[in-house]
């Protein structure tokens, strides 16, 4: 696809909005990327760093194998997501400590607003895409709902969790970030990343680097051949992840410790319950706000996308 200068900005700041959804635990870099219209091209485009590929960068054609792998546009998106997170991290942790239920209310509400969107691309209710519905639901939820692990900071475990992260992380509704979470590793990287610490964030990209490449090429594939049962899927994965989006939480016991914040295990409550508990009677107006908010971001930037094709 051409484009000029302009749209590549574009492009980048569609890889912001990736990188500032991929800093938070629930929510999908690949969610932003298929509401906004490049998700498509994003997979074909990391799919295209093969062995072709490789060989024409080896015989120094940087023309031709940048080329091949539309390598501008995976340069702005990749340009986009370093500049959300490496500026977002500290940031996202201080909203995620201090206003937990108005983060998780406007990514509740985007979320529920992407799952609306994305069933759209199911055209049959036959069994095989109901199945993988139910399936993608299941996982996720089942996601939600598995204890944390402690922290591995082992060389070996920071290039699988950037390899397993990573294919999280493009696709619609299964949060990278939270991934980390289960693992043990989200705040050991969050603080690597806020610390700069290059060791280890060069192992957990290039452990995301070879997962991604691998991942797309099977995500690619099933997008081609089984489009309607994978979107089941994919919708299903955002709508089992909202479990874990639930912005009104009750903790109900500690299971440890991890780099010096406590982990909890936590249960969905309603909004009125946590009024209870906290005697903050204002939050849950807020929160729906926030939510309202979150859900609309997704219809209005479908309407200007939509625009801008017609202008195109």
């Amino acid at each position: 696809m051409k484009r000029n200068l302009k749209k590549y900005l574009l492009v980048t700041l569609k890889g912001i909005g990736m990188g500032a959804a991929d800093v938070v635990p629930g929510v999908s870099g690949g969610t932003i990327a298929f509401i906004t219209g490049i998700y498509k091209e994003l997979i074909d485009s990391i799919k295209s760093i093969n062995g072709t590929a490789v060989k024409l960068l080896l015989k120094g054609n940087l023309k031709s194998f940048w080329k091949a792998i539309n390598g501008t546009f995976l340069f702005s998106i990749i340009m986009g997501i370093g500049i959300s997170i490496f500026s977002l991290a500290r940031l996202m942790t201080f909203l995620l400590e201090n206003y937990p239920v108005l983060i998780w209310s406007f990514f509740f509400g985007l979320i529920v607003a992407s799952i609306l969107y994305i069933a759209r691309e199911i055209k049959s209710c036959k069994a095989g895409t109901i199945i993988s519905l139910m399936l993608g639901t299941i996982i996720a939820y089942w996601i939600t709902v598995v204890s944390p692990a402690e922290a591995n900071a082992t060389n070996w475990f920071i290039f699988l969790s950037g390899s397993i992260a990573i294919c999280a992380m493009i696709l619609p509704g299964i949060s990278g970030s939270f991934i980390l979470v289960l693992l043990g590793m989200y705040k050991f990287i969050l603080g690597a990343v806020s610390d700069l610490n290059l060791p280890v964030l060069a192992i957990f990209l290039l452990g995301a680097i070879i997962g991604i490449v691998i991942f797309s090429n099977l995500l690619s594939w099933l997008l081609k051949k089984y489009y309607t049962g994978t979107m089941a899927m994919l919708t299903g994965f955002m709508t089992g992840s909202l479990n874990k989006v639930w912005p009104w939480k009750e903790a109900i016991n500690n299971i440890g410790s991890q780099n010096k914040t406590e982990l909890l295990l936590e249960k969905n409550i309603l909004p009125s319950r946590y009024t209870e508990i906290t005697g903050n009677d204002s939050m849950w107006l807020w929160g729906i706000i926030l939510a309202i908010f979150g859900f609309s971001i997704i219809f209005i930037s479908e309407r200007y996308m939509n625009k801008k094709q017609v202008k195109n």
